[in-house]
C-alpha cells in the first residue's frame, strides 16, 4: 500500500524552497500525524544536526516513519558535489553523504542524492563528470546496503542539472556504474518538465522505483497545477509500487493548507493505488 509523507526543512539557508514544513522539528512532526500523514522526509544541514536531535522520540510519540533524509545541504552550505573537477571535493562529498546515510539508517531511512549530483562544466567534460558520479554512487550505495538501506537516486530538470534528467538516463547511469544498491527517486515536478510521459517513465522504472516526490506542474501541492493524476496513480499500480509518495512541495498558502491539501490529493488520485 502506498504511504504518505511530508517534507520538513531544517537549512535556513534554503528558505523559499519546496519543504512543506520548516524549523520546527516537533511541530511539524505533530502536524503531520494530526493530518494523517504515515512519515516525515527531512531535509537536514548536516549528520552531526540530524544525530543531535530528539528524533527517535518525536517519531515514536507520533507514531510516524521518517522515510528518507535530503543530503543536498551538503551542495547549499559547502556547494560539494560528486561531480567535482577537484578530487579532494568529490571526496569530502562522498564523506557527506556516508555520514549522512549512517545517520539516517538508524532509523531505517533512505539518503537521497539530488542536488549533491552537481553538473559539468568547462573544467570537466560531461562523460567525465558522469563518470565520477556514476563511480561514487555505486560506492556510497555499497555502503548504504550495509547500513540495511538503499540509496535514492534523483534525476533532476535541465534548469538544477546538465547531467541526467530523466528516470531511463539515471537507469543506465546506475548500470553501467554497477550501482546495484541505488534505487530511484521520482519526483513529478521534474519530470513534468522532462519526460514525455510521466506515466510510462514509471512503468519502465518498475521495481526499480524506491520513492516518489509528489508535487504539480508549478511545484506547489499536488491538485493545484495542471498534472493529470490518474495515469500516474495507474502506472504506480500496475508496477505495485508500495512506497512513498511525498510532498516535497513550496508551502503555498501556508504549510498547514499545502500539507492538507496534500493528502487531500493522495486520498482522491492514490487511494486505491498500491492496494
Amino acid at each position: 500500500m502506498i504511504r504518505s509523507c511530508v517534507t520538513i526543512s531544517l537549512v535556513d539557508q534554503a528558505r523559499g524552497g519546496p519543504f512543506v514544513f520548516w524549523d520546527d522539528l516537533a511541530a511539524a512532526c505533530t502536524d503531520a500525524k494530526a493530518m494523517g500523514f504515515d512519515a516525515v522526509e527531512i531535509f537536514a544541514p548536516s549528520a552531526d544536526v540530524l544525530e543531535q536531535l530528539p528524533l527517535k522520540e518525536l517519531l515514536a510519540d507520533q507514531q510516524l516513519q521518517l522515510a528518507a533524509i535530503g543530503t543536498g545541504g551538503g551542495w547549499v552550505l559547502h556547494r560539494l558535489s560528486l561531480s567535482s573537477a577537484s578530487a579532494d571535493e568529490r571526496k569530502a562529498a562522498e564523506d557527506f553523504i556516508r555520514r549522512m546515510i549512517d545517520a539516517g539508517a538508524r532509523h531505517g531511512a533512505m539518503a537521497i542524492i539530488g542536488s549533491m549530483q552537481g553538473s559539468f562544466s568547462q573544467e570537466l567534460d560531461r562523460q567525465s563528470a558522469l563518470g565520477y558520479l556514476g563511480e561514487s554512487l555505486a560506492r556510497l550505495g555499497a555502503h548504504a546496503a550495509t547500513q540495511g538501506v538503499p540509496l535514492l537516486y534523483e534525476p533532476l530538470n535541465r534548469y538544477e542539472t546538465n547531467l541526467v534528467h530523466r528516470l531511463e538516463q539515471a537507469d543506465q547511469l546506475l548500470a553501467r556504474a554497477g550501482a546495484e544498491h541505488v534505487r530511484l527517486l521520482a519526483d513529478l515536478f521534474h519530470m513534468n518538465i522532462e519526460e514525455v510521459s510521466i506515466a510510462e517513465a514509471l512503468c519502465r522504472c518498475g521495481d526499480r522505483l524506491g520513492h516518489v516526490h509528489l508535487a504539480d506542474s508549478n511545484r506547489q501541492a499536488a491538485g493545484l497545477g495542471h498534472l493529470d493524476y490518474k495515469p500516474i496513480a495507474e502506472a504506480l499500480d500496475k508496477i505495485n509500487y508500495g512506497g512513498y509518495l511525498s510532498a516535497e512541495v513550496f508551502p503555498l498558502p501556508n504549510s498547514q493548507e499545502a500539507a492538507m491539501q496534500t493528502m487531500r490529493a493522495i486520498r482522491t488520485f492514490f487511494a486505491a493505488a498500491g492496494d
